[in-house]
């Protein structure tokens, strides 16, 4: 069975070096499972777009993480913004946080089985959990699911159907 394709969401970059927050070492320890082959990892444009935000030295360093791991990089398109449209016109994501809406979208079009986020505002949270799988079966996607990294984690192998 091949391994689980998951969507790395910016804040996974953050925690990884934030020793500070509770969740470093479930970040760290999704990073490990990713080299041992357990993860297929993804991010996007966008993500990397935030990243090169970042102040020095942590933007290198997080940005150093994409190649280190064998991160695939989704590409930006209009496929990618139209489905973040619609999460924001159906109240899955707040209007004005649109880059959350696409990595959302970034994700379900890739066809990833898991968004790793520990964005609990606006990402990782039951209402848009819920509005993102209706936007995505009517607009002919299937679902993705949005966990923290110890959920998936949790689940192992086990593959989204």
């Amino acid at each position: 069975m091949p391994s689980p394709k998951i969507y790395l969401e910016t804040t996974m970059f953050n925690y990884y070096f934030d020793r500070e927050r509770r969740a470093h070492s479930t970040v760290v320890a999704v990073f490990d499972a990713m080299e041992r082959g357990e993860f297929e990892p993804y991010t996007s444009d966008y993500v990397t777009d935030e990243l090169v935000l970042a102040p020095e030295p942590k933007r290198s360093r997080m940005m150093e993480l994409i190649a280190q791991y064998g991160i695939l990089i989704i590409s930006a398109n209009e496929e990618i913004a139209r489905l973040s449209e619609r999460y924001r016109e159906n109240g899955a994501v707040p209007p004005k946080k649109k880059l959350d809406a696409t990595h959302i979208a970034a994700a379900t079009i890739a066809g990833v089985d898991y968004i790793l986020s520990l964005n609990f505002r606006h990402i990782n949270k039951a209402k848009t959990k819920r509005l993102t799988e209706m936007v995505n079966l009517n607009a002919g996607y299937r679902g993705v699911v949005i966990c923290s990294p110890k959920e998936a984690l949790e689940n192992g192998k086990q593959k989204y159907d």
